[in-house]
Protein backbone atom coordinates (compact mmCIF):
# COMPACT_ATOMS: atom_id res chain seq x y z
CA UNK A 1 0.00 0.00 0.00
CA UNK A 2 1.43 3.52 -1.09
CA UNK A 3 2.32 5.96 1.58
CA UNK A 4 -0.10 9.02 1.45
CA UNK A 5 1.06 11.75 0.12
CA UNK A 6 2.78 14.53 2.29
CA UNK A 7 0.59 17.72 2.07
CA UNK A 8 3.26 20.76 2.33
CA UNK A 9 2.65 23.11 5.44
CA UNK A 10 0.38 25.55 5.19
CA UNK A 11 0.93 29.62 4.99
CA UNK A 12 0.42 31.12 8.79
CA UNK A 13 -1.84 34.01 9.29
CA UNK A 14 0.36 36.63 8.86
CA UNK A 15 1.79 35.10 5.16
CA UNK A 16 -1.61 34.89 4.10
CA UNK A 17 -2.80 38.57 5.38
CA UNK A 18 0.38 40.07 3.60
CA UNK A 19 -0.01 38.52 0.32
CA UNK A 20 -3.45 38.92 0.19
CA UNK A 21 -2.61 43.14 0.90
CA UNK A 22 -0.15 42.69 -1.58
CA UNK A 23 -2.98 41.97 -4.18
CA UNK A 24 -4.48 45.91 -4.08
CA UNK A 25 -0.83 47.20 -4.22
CA UNK A 26 0.11 45.17 -7.27
CA UNK A 27 -2.84 46.38 -8.89
CA UNK A 28 -2.18 49.89 -8.59
CA UNK A 29 1.77 49.31 -9.42
CA UNK A 30 0.34 48.01 -12.82
CA UNK A 31 0.42 52.12 -13.78
CA UNK A 32 3.36 53.13 -11.46
CA UNK A 33 6.49 55.07 -13.81
CA UNK A 34 9.49 54.79 -14.65
CA UNK A 35 9.96 57.42 -12.14
CA UNK A 36 8.83 55.91 -8.97
CA UNK A 37 10.23 52.52 -9.65
CA UNK A 38 13.48 54.10 -10.19
CA UNK A 39 13.20 55.62 -6.74
CA UNK A 40 12.73 52.88 -5.02
CA UNK A 41 15.48 51.00 -6.44
CA UNK A 42 18.04 54.00 -5.50
CA UNK A 43 16.61 53.84 -2.44
CA UNK A 44 17.27 49.84 -2.10
CA UNK A 45 20.64 50.14 -3.56
CA UNK A 46 21.88 53.12 -1.06
CA UNK A 47 20.67 50.93 1.55
CA UNK A 48 22.84 47.89 0.75
CA UNK A 49 25.69 50.31 0.20
CA UNK A 50 24.96 52.16 3.27
CA UNK A 51 25.00 48.44 5.46
CA UNK A 52 28.92 47.91 3.74
CA UNK A 53 29.80 47.02 7.06
CA UNK A 54 27.05 45.08 8.51
CA UNK A 55 27.18 42.76 5.18
CA UNK A 56 31.21 42.20 6.25
CA UNK A 57 30.10 40.96 9.72
CA UNK A 58 27.09 38.98 8.68
CA UNK A 59 29.27 36.81 5.95
CA UNK A 60 32.08 36.12 8.77
CA UNK A 61 29.08 35.29 10.93
CA UNK A 62 27.60 32.49 8.20
CA UNK A 63 30.56 31.13 6.08
CA UNK A 64 33.78 33.70 7.33
CA UNK A 65 33.54 35.08 3.67
CA UNK A 66 35.84 37.50 3.38
CA UNK A 67 35.04 41.37 3.05
CA UNK A 68 37.22 41.20 -1.00
CA UNK A 69 34.58 38.49 -2.17
CA UNK A 70 31.69 40.30 -0.34
CA UNK A 71 32.42 43.49 -2.00
CA UNK A 72 33.36 41.28 -5.33
CA UNK A 73 30.65 38.86 -5.29
CA UNK A 74 27.49 40.56 -3.39
CA UNK A 75 27.65 43.97 -2.96
CA UNK A 76 29.34 44.96 -6.41
CA UNK A 77 26.44 42.75 -8.45
CA UNK A 78 23.69 44.22 -6.57
CA UNK A 79 24.97 47.59 -6.97
CA UNK A 80 25.43 47.05 -10.90
CA UNK A 81 21.79 45.43 -11.34
CA UNK A 82 20.30 48.50 -9.59
CA UNK A 83 22.41 50.70 -11.94
CA UNK A 84 21.59 49.14 -14.97
CA UNK A 85 17.66 49.39 -14.38
CA UNK A 86 18.22 53.13 -13.14
CA UNK A 87 19.94 54.04 -16.57
CA UNK A 88 17.70 51.73 -18.92
CA UNK A 89 14.25 51.18 -17.24
CA UNK A 90 12.63 53.86 -19.06
CA UNK A 91 13.51 52.72 -22.14
CA UNK A 92 12.28 48.99 -21.20
CA UNK A 93 8.90 49.90 -20.33
CA UNK A 94 8.11 51.93 -23.43
CA UNK A 95 5.92 49.74 -25.66
CA UNK A 96 7.70 47.91 -28.54
CA UNK A 97 6.61 48.68 -32.20
CA UNK A 98 5.70 45.53 -34.14
CA UNK A 99 5.49 45.68 -37.89
CA UNK A 100 1.95 44.33 -39.52
CA UNK A 101 1.84 40.99 -41.34
CA UNK A 102 0.26 40.53 -44.71
CA UNK A 103 -3.81 39.72 -43.10
CA UNK A 104 -3.11 42.36 -40.66
CA UNK A 105 -2.21 45.77 -42.79
CA UNK A 106 -4.34 48.33 -41.67
CA UNK A 107 -3.31 47.98 -37.66
CA UNK A 108 -1.18 49.27 -35.27
CA UNK A 109 0.43 46.30 -33.24
CA UNK A 110 2.96 46.73 -29.84
CA UNK A 111 4.48 44.71 -27.15
CA UNK A 112 3.26 46.29 -23.38
CA UNK A 113 5.27 45.19 -20.93
CA UNK A 114 2.52 43.99 -18.08
CA UNK A 115 4.06 43.65 -14.52
CA UNK A 116 3.26 39.73 -13.11
CA UNK A 117 1.51 40.90 -10.42
CA UNK A 118 2.78 38.90 -7.02
CA UNK A 119 5.99 37.32 -7.36
CA UNK A 120 7.88 35.30 -4.79
CA UNK A 121 11.51 35.35 -4.54
CA UNK A 122 13.75 32.11 -3.01
CA UNK A 123 17.20 33.06 -2.30
CA UNK A 124 20.55 31.08 -2.10
CA UNK A 125 22.83 30.30 0.86
CA UNK A 126 26.02 30.71 -1.39
CA UNK A 127 25.53 34.68 -2.72
CA UNK A 128 22.73 35.49 -0.48
CA UNK A 129 22.74 38.97 -0.98
CA UNK A 130 23.54 39.47 -4.73
CA UNK A 131 21.26 36.26 -6.14
CA UNK A 132 18.24 37.45 -3.32
CA UNK A 133 18.19 41.15 -3.78
CA UNK A 134 19.70 40.78 -7.44
CA UNK A 135 16.26 39.32 -8.63
CA UNK A 136 14.07 41.50 -6.49
CA UNK A 137 15.86 44.72 -8.12
CA UNK A 138 13.92 43.23 -11.50
CA UNK A 139 10.89 42.58 -10.11
CA UNK A 140 10.68 45.69 -8.63
CA UNK A 141 11.88 47.40 -12.43
CA UNK A 142 9.06 45.68 -13.39
CA UNK A 143 6.41 46.70 -11.36
CA UNK A 144 5.67 43.88 -9.48
CA UNK A 145 4.92 43.19 -5.76
CA UNK A 146 7.28 40.73 -4.03
CA UNK A 147 7.76 38.49 -1.00
CA UNK A 148 11.30 37.21 -0.53
CA UNK A 149 12.43 34.03 1.79
CA UNK A 150 16.23 34.20 2.01
CA UNK A 151 18.25 31.36 3.26
CA UNK A 152 17.93 29.40 6.36
CA UNK A 153 21.58 28.89 6.11
CA UNK A 154 23.14 32.04 6.17
CA UNK A 155 20.82 33.38 9.11
CA UNK A 156 23.01 36.47 10.06
CA UNK A 157 22.66 37.65 6.30
CA UNK A 158 19.27 36.84 6.03
CA UNK A 159 18.46 38.67 9.32
CA UNK A 160 20.17 41.73 7.15
CA UNK A 161 18.64 40.80 4.17
CA UNK A 162 14.70 41.65 6.08
CA UNK A 163 16.60 44.63 7.96
CA UNK A 164 17.52 46.81 4.71
CA UNK A 165 14.20 45.39 2.87
CA UNK A 166 12.09 47.06 5.88
CA UNK A 167 13.72 50.11 5.63
CA UNK A 168 13.23 50.80 2.15
CA UNK A 169 9.94 48.79 1.40
CA UNK A 170 6.08 48.96 3.46
CA UNK A 171 5.40 45.00 3.51
CA UNK A 172 2.85 45.61 1.46
CA UNK A 173 4.97 46.10 -1.22
CA UNK A 174 7.33 43.80 -0.65
CA UNK A 175 8.33 41.70 2.95
CA UNK A 176 10.55 38.73 3.68
CA UNK A 177 10.00 36.24 5.95
CA UNK A 178 12.85 34.36 7.35
CA UNK A 179 13.16 30.32 8.52
CA UNK A 180 13.69 26.90 7.70
CA UNK A 181 12.70 25.26 4.65
CA UNK A 182 9.12 24.49 6.17
CA UNK A 183 8.61 28.70 5.40
CA UNK A 184 9.48 28.31 1.92
CA UNK A 185 7.02 25.44 1.62
CA UNK A 186 3.90 27.35 3.16
CA UNK A 187 4.70 30.23 0.74
CA UNK A 188 4.75 28.43 -2.13
CA UNK A 189 0.98 27.20 -1.55
CA UNK A 190 0.01 30.42 -2.23
CA UNK A 191 -0.93 31.61 -5.78
CA UNK A 192 1.86 33.72 -6.44
CA UNK A 193 1.77 35.01 -10.24
CA UNK A 194 5.42 34.13 -10.93
CA UNK A 195 8.07 32.06 -8.41
CA UNK A 196 11.78 32.90 -9.16
CA UNK A 197 14.14 30.19 -7.10
CA UNK A 198 17.54 30.03 -7.23
CA UNK A 199 19.14 26.61 -5.82
CA UNK A 200 19.82 22.92 -6.48
CA UNK A 201 17.88 20.83 -9.54
CA UNK A 202 16.46 18.95 -7.15
CA UNK A 203 14.79 21.33 -5.23
CA UNK A 204 13.79 23.50 -8.59
CA UNK A 205 11.64 20.33 -9.31
CA UNK A 206 9.92 20.70 -6.52
CA UNK A 207 9.93 24.67 -6.89
CA UNK A 208 8.10 23.70 -10.40
CA UNK A 209 6.11 21.30 -8.95
CA UNK A 210 4.22 23.54 -6.22
CA UNK A 211 4.10 26.54 -9.08
CA UNK A 212 2.20 24.30 -11.45
CA UNK A 213 -0.88 23.86 -8.90
CA UNK A 214 -1.47 27.50 -9.38
CA UNK A 215 -0.12 27.76 -13.46
CA UNK A 216 2.60 30.24 -12.30
CA UNK A 217 5.64 31.38 -14.32
CA UNK A 218 8.90 30.38 -13.04
CA UNK A 219 12.65 31.63 -13.40
CA UNK A 220 14.63 28.28 -11.56
CA UNK A 221 18.26 29.78 -11.42
CA UNK A 222 19.82 25.73 -11.04
CA UNK A 223 23.56 25.00 -11.27
CA UNK A 224 24.71 21.27 -12.43
CA UNK A 225 28.19 19.92 -13.22
CA UNK A 226 29.34 22.62 -15.32
CA UNK A 227 32.64 21.12 -17.43
CA UNK A 228 36.08 22.99 -18.23
CA UNK A 229 38.64 21.79 -21.05
CA UNK A 230 42.10 22.80 -21.26
CA UNK A 231 43.45 21.93 -24.49
CA UNK A 232 46.92 21.49 -25.62
CA UNK A 233 47.18 25.34 -27.43
CA UNK A 234 45.99 26.61 -24.13
CA UNK A 235 47.89 30.03 -22.34
CA UNK A 236 48.51 27.69 -19.35
CA UNK A 237 49.37 30.42 -16.86
CA UNK A 238 45.96 32.09 -17.15
CA UNK A 239 44.31 28.62 -17.71
CA UNK A 240 45.40 27.76 -14.35
CA UNK A 241 44.56 31.39 -12.46
CA UNK A 242 41.47 31.64 -13.77
CA UNK A 243 40.08 28.24 -12.69
CA UNK A 244 41.99 28.19 -9.39
CA UNK A 245 40.12 31.77 -8.61
CA UNK A 246 36.96 30.42 -9.99
CA UNK A 247 36.79 27.23 -8.70
CA UNK A 248 37.97 28.32 -4.89
CA UNK A 249 36.42 31.69 -4.24
CA UNK A 250 33.15 31.16 -1.13
CA UNK A 251 35.20 27.78 -0.79
CA UNK A 252 33.80 26.34 -4.35
CA UNK A 253 30.24 27.23 -3.22
CA UNK A 254 29.23 28.87 -6.69
CA UNK A 255 26.95 27.48 -8.88
CA UNK A 256 28.83 28.55 -12.22
CA UNK A 257 32.06 27.04 -10.41
CA UNK A 258 34.17 24.67 -12.72
CA UNK A 259 33.05 21.59 -11.81
CA UNK A 260 35.85 19.18 -13.00
CA UNK A 261 38.23 19.73 -15.85
CA UNK A 262 39.25 17.72 -18.98
CA UNK A 263 43.17 18.64 -19.50
CA UNK A 264 44.97 17.34 -22.51
CA UNK A 265 47.38 14.56 -21.66
CA UNK A 266 50.23 16.28 -23.11
CA UNK A 267 49.82 19.81 -20.78
CA UNK A 268 48.62 17.80 -17.68
CA UNK A 269 51.66 18.05 -15.77
CA UNK A 270 52.69 21.15 -16.38
CA UNK A 271 48.94 22.70 -15.86
CA UNK A 272 49.25 21.24 -12.86
CA UNK A 273 52.34 22.42 -11.66
CA UNK A 274 50.88 26.62 -12.45
CA UNK A 275 47.54 25.25 -10.65
CA UNK A 276 50.31 24.46 -7.38
CA UNK A 277 51.90 27.90 -7.68
CA UNK A 278 48.75 29.93 -8.16
CA UNK A 279 47.42 28.00 -4.65
CA UNK A 280 49.98 29.24 -3.09
CA UNK A 281 50.45 32.64 -3.71
CA UNK A 282 46.65 32.87 -3.43
CA UNK A 283 46.30 30.49 0.07
CA UNK A 284 49.58 29.37 1.03
CA UNK A 285 51.81 26.49 0.45
CA UNK A 286 50.68 24.14 3.31
CA UNK A 287 47.12 23.23 4.74
CA UNK A 288 47.69 25.41 8.10
CA UNK A 289 48.16 28.11 6.39
CA UNK A 290 45.16 27.54 3.94
CA UNK A 291 43.06 27.22 7.16
CA UNK A 292 44.43 30.29 8.43
CA UNK A 293 43.80 32.40 5.12
CA UNK A 294 41.34 35.47 5.62
CA UNK A 295 41.22 34.77 1.81
CA UNK A 296 39.88 31.13 1.68
CA UNK A 297 36.19 30.67 3.32
CA UNK A 298 34.30 28.09 4.93
CA UNK A 299 31.21 25.34 4.01
CA UNK A 300 28.19 26.91 5.16
CA UNK A 301 27.52 24.13 7.69
CA UNK A 302 28.06 21.11 9.18
CA UNK A 303 26.05 18.79 7.08
CA UNK A 304 27.69 20.28 3.59
CA UNK A 305 30.69 20.02 4.71
CA UNK A 306 30.55 16.41 5.97
CA UNK A 307 29.11 15.84 2.09
CA UNK A 308 32.15 17.15 0.35
CA UNK A 309 34.58 14.76 2.99
CA UNK A 310 32.39 11.95 1.89
CA UNK A 311 32.68 12.68 -2.03
CA UNK A 312 37.09 13.06 -1.24
CA UNK A 313 36.72 9.40 0.88
CA UNK A 314 34.57 8.00 -2.23
CA UNK A 315 36.72 9.57 -4.72
CA UNK A 316 40.08 8.08 -3.21
CA UNK A 317 38.99 4.60 -2.36
CA UNK A 318 38.19 4.05 -6.02
CA UNK A 319 41.78 5.10 -6.87
CA UNK A 320 41.54 8.61 -6.91
CA UNK A 321 45.01 10.57 -6.34
CA UNK A 322 45.23 13.40 -4.59
CA UNK A 323 47.33 16.16 -6.95
CA UNK A 324 47.23 18.90 -4.64
CA UNK A 325 45.18 19.20 -1.22
CA UNK A 326 43.19 16.48 0.18
CA UNK A 327 42.94 17.75 3.81
CA UNK A 328 39.83 18.03 5.49
CA UNK A 329 38.97 19.44 9.42
CA UNK A 330 35.23 18.76 9.50
CA UNK A 331 34.96 20.57 12.89
CA UNK A 332 35.90 23.92 11.44
CA UNK A 333 34.13 23.38 8.24
CA UNK A 334 37.34 23.37 6.23
CA UNK A 335 38.13 21.58 3.29
CA UNK A 336 41.23 22.04 1.65
CA UNK A 337 41.59 22.96 -2.15
CA UNK A 338 41.98 20.08 -3.98
CA UNK A 339 43.14 18.91 -7.07
CA UNK A 340 42.11 15.08 -8.05
CA UNK A 341 43.37 12.86 -10.62
CA UNK A 342 42.80 9.63 -12.05
CA UNK A 343 39.14 10.00 -10.40
CA UNK A 344 36.87 6.83 -12.27
CA UNK A 345 33.75 7.45 -14.22
CA UNK A 346 31.73 5.96 -11.33
CA UNK A 347 32.96 7.82 -8.42
CA UNK A 348 29.85 9.70 -6.72
CA UNK A 349 32.05 13.19 -7.10
CA UNK A 350 31.91 12.59 -11.03
CA UNK A 351 27.54 12.08 -10.32
CA UNK A 352 27.05 14.69 -8.29
CA UNK A 353 27.08 18.49 -8.36
CA UNK A 354 29.95 19.54 -5.94
CA UNK A 355 29.39 22.44 -4.79
CA UNK A 356 32.37 23.24 -2.68
CA UNK A 357 36.71 23.10 -3.32
CA UNK A 358 37.09 19.86 -4.65
CA UNK A 359 38.40 20.08 -8.59
CA UNK A 360 38.34 16.50 -10.58
CA UNK A 361 41.21 16.52 -13.30
CA UNK A 362 40.65 13.85 -16.38
CA UNK A 363 43.47 13.65 -18.77
CA UNK A 364 41.93 13.37 -22.58
CA UNK A 365 43.84 12.79 -25.97
CA UNK A 366 40.82 13.27 -28.06
CA UNK A 367 38.25 16.23 -28.08
CA UNK A 368 35.75 14.79 -29.63
CA UNK A 369 35.44 12.35 -26.58
CA UNK A 370 34.94 14.97 -24.28
CA UNK A 371 32.06 16.27 -26.35
CA UNK A 372 30.28 13.14 -26.58
CA UNK A 373 30.82 12.77 -22.25
CA UNK A 374 29.68 16.09 -22.13
CA UNK A 375 26.45 15.87 -24.33
CA UNK A 376 25.88 12.60 -22.10
CA UNK A 377 25.31 14.13 -19.03
CA UNK A 378 22.53 16.63 -18.09
CA UNK A 379 23.22 20.74 -19.48
CA UNK A 380 25.36 22.32 -17.44
CA UNK A 381 24.62 26.00 -16.42
CA UNK A 382 28.32 27.11 -17.82
CA UNK A 383 31.01 25.73 -19.68
CA UNK A 384 34.83 26.59 -20.12
CA UNK A 385 36.88 26.62 -22.58
CA UNK A 386 41.14 27.41 -22.71
CA UNK A 387 42.20 27.07 -26.48
CA UNK A 388 43.95 29.08 -28.70
CA UNK A 389 42.85 27.08 -31.61
CA UNK A 390 39.47 28.39 -33.21
CA UNK A 391 39.01 25.31 -34.83
CA UNK A 392 38.28 23.41 -31.16
CA UNK A 393 36.30 26.96 -29.68
CA UNK A 394 33.81 26.27 -32.85
CA UNK A 395 33.71 22.89 -32.46
CA UNK A 396 32.75 23.06 -28.53
CA UNK A 397 30.25 25.80 -28.80
CA UNK A 398 28.62 24.20 -31.74
CA UNK A 399 28.15 20.57 -30.38
CA UNK A 400 27.57 21.16 -26.79
CA UNK A 401 24.70 22.96 -25.13
CA UNK A 402 25.30 24.58 -21.76
CA UNK A 403 23.43 27.87 -20.15
CA UNK A 404 26.20 30.13 -20.60
CA UNK A 405 30.00 29.55 -22.35
CA UNK A 406 33.13 31.74 -21.62
CA UNK A 407 36.38 31.40 -23.78
CA UNK A 408 39.49 31.56 -22.36
CA UNK A 409 38.18 32.74 -18.57
CA UNK A 410 35.93 31.63 -16.27
CA UNK A 411 32.55 33.39 -14.73
CA UNK A 412 32.93 36.19 -16.84
CA UNK A 413 29.40 35.49 -18.62
CA UNK A 414 27.36 36.10 -14.94
CA UNK A 415 29.20 40.00 -14.98
CA UNK A 416 27.90 41.35 -18.27
CA UNK A 417 24.58 42.38 -17.71
CA UNK A 418 24.26 42.84 -21.42
CA UNK A 419 23.81 39.04 -21.44
CA UNK A 420 21.06 36.47 -20.77
CA UNK A 421 21.83 34.70 -17.60
CA UNK A 422 20.00 31.30 -17.17
CA UNK A 423 20.27 27.75 -17.23
CA UNK A 424 18.70 25.14 -19.94
CA UNK A 425 17.01 22.07 -19.14
CA UNK A 426 18.09 20.96 -15.72
CA UNK A 427 20.20 23.94 -14.86
CA UNK A 428 17.54 26.08 -15.27
CA UNK A 429 14.78 27.64 -17.04
CA UNK A 430 14.34 31.69 -18.32
CA UNK A 431 16.75 34.28 -17.82
CA UNK A 432 17.93 36.99 -15.50
CA UNK A 433 20.28 40.58 -15.35
CA UNK A 434 18.94 43.41 -16.65
CA UNK A 435 16.90 43.75 -19.43
CA UNK A 436 16.29 40.24 -19.51
CA UNK A 437 15.31 40.20 -15.42
CA UNK A 438 12.99 43.03 -16.22
CA UNK A 439 11.47 40.77 -18.92
CA UNK A 440 11.24 37.54 -16.83
CA UNK A 441 9.18 39.54 -14.18
CA UNK A 442 7.16 40.81 -17.02
CA UNK A 443 4.29 39.34 -19.47
CA UNK A 444 4.94 40.43 -22.85
CA UNK A 445 1.23 41.66 -23.86
CA UNK A 446 0.39 42.05 -27.60
CA UNK A 447 -1.74 44.69 -28.06
CA UNK A 448 -3.81 45.03 -31.58
CA UNK A 449 -5.30 49.01 -32.86
CA UNK A 450 -7.63 48.40 -35.81
CA UNK A 451 -8.49 51.19 -38.16
CA UNK A 452 -8.75 49.05 -41.24
CA UNK A 453 -8.00 45.24 -41.95
CA UNK A 454 -8.34 42.80 -44.78
CA UNK A 455 -8.73 39.94 -42.80
CA UNK A 456 -11.41 41.68 -40.76
CA UNK A 457 -13.15 42.75 -43.58
CA UNK A 458 -12.87 38.88 -45.02
CA UNK A 459 -14.34 38.15 -42.18
CA UNK A 460 -17.07 40.17 -42.53
CA UNK A 461 -17.91 39.37 -46.04
CA UNK A 462 -17.57 35.31 -45.40
CA UNK A 463 -14.17 33.41 -46.22
CA UNK A 464 -16.13 31.73 -48.92
CA UNK A 465 -17.34 34.76 -51.20
CA UNK A 466 -15.31 34.74 -54.32
CA UNK A 467 -14.12 38.46 -54.40
CA UNK A 468 -12.51 36.90 -50.91
CA UNK A 469 -11.24 33.88 -52.34
CA UNK A 470 -9.48 35.38 -55.20
CA UNK A 471 -7.35 38.05 -52.79
CA UNK A 472 -6.26 35.41 -50.44
CA UNK A 473 -5.19 33.23 -53.39
CA UNK A 474 -3.21 36.17 -54.81
CA UNK A 475 -1.85 36.84 -51.34
CA UNK A 476 -0.99 32.87 -51.02
CA UNK A 477 1.20 33.68 -54.06
CA UNK A 478 3.69 36.34 -52.60
CA UNK A 479 4.12 33.98 -49.06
Amino acid sequence: MNAPERLPPLPDPAMQAIFERQAATAQRLRTSSARERIAKIRRLRDAVIAHTADWYVAAQQDFRKPPGEVDLAEILPVCLEANEAIRHLKKWMKPKRVWPTLLTLGTRSHIQYVPRGRCLIIGPFNYPLNLTLGPLISAIAAGNTAIVKPSELTPATSKLIGQVVREVFAEDEVAVFEGEASVAQALQVLPFDHVFFTGSPAIGKLVMAAAAKNLASVTLELGGKSPTIVDASADLALAASNIMWSKFANAGQTCIAPDHVYVHASVKEAWLACCAAELKRAYGASMAQQQASPDFGRIVNPRHAARLAALLDDATSRGARVALGGGVIEADRFIQPTLLDQVPADARIMQEEIFGPLLPVIAYTDLDAVIRDINAGPKPLALYLYSRTEAHIDAVLAQTASGGACINHALMQYLNSNLPFGGINNSGIGNAHGHFGFKAFSHERGVVRTRFSFAATAFKAGATAPLVRKLVKAGLRFL
